[in-house]
């Protein structure tokens, strides 16, 4: 990624692992595959809002205590896994460094809720058309 990373390597910790799938038998012994974590709650660049939408936004990547874990296996070298799993981070924080905006309270035009009604009404005499007869009106 150019530019410069909002995140400092200091606050990155990374372990590598043997990747599962194909590879023959290199990938029994070669630890190619890379778990990055990175501890939200302890890192000082970021503010608490930001740290707040960061651990909403990652889901079911956040391990206990407020520590993002992302893992890395796509590619066959540590290097290059390393660099998808610091990228895949940064892109996370990008998003979330923007406040989201304010919904801006709106209300339906005259012309939808009588469309609406209109589809109601003809929904609602097409079920009563199915029942037994005597009750149409």
């Amino acid at each position: 990624m150019a530019g410069e990373r909002r995140i400092p390597d200091a606050e990155l910790g990374f372990e590598f692992l043997r990747a599962s799938g194909p590879g023959g038998q290199n990938v029994n012994k070669v630890e190619t595959a890379v778990r990055l974590r990175f501890d939200v709650t302890a890192s000082r660049a970021l503010d608490e809002a930001q740290k707040a939408r960061l651990l909403a936004a990652a889901g079911r990547r956040v391990a206990a205590e407020g520590v993002i874990v992302v893992l890395g296996r796509r590619f066959r070298t540590r290097e290059k896994n390393r660099e998808d799993v610091i990228e895949r981070l940064e892109r996370l924080v990008e998003s979330i460094l923007q406040p989201p905006r304010r919904r801006r309270a709106t209300r339906p035009t005259r012309a939808s809720e009588a469309r609406r009604r209109a589809d109601k009404e003809h929904r609602s005499r097409a079920k009563r058309y199915r029942g037994a007869a005597p009750d149409r009106e």
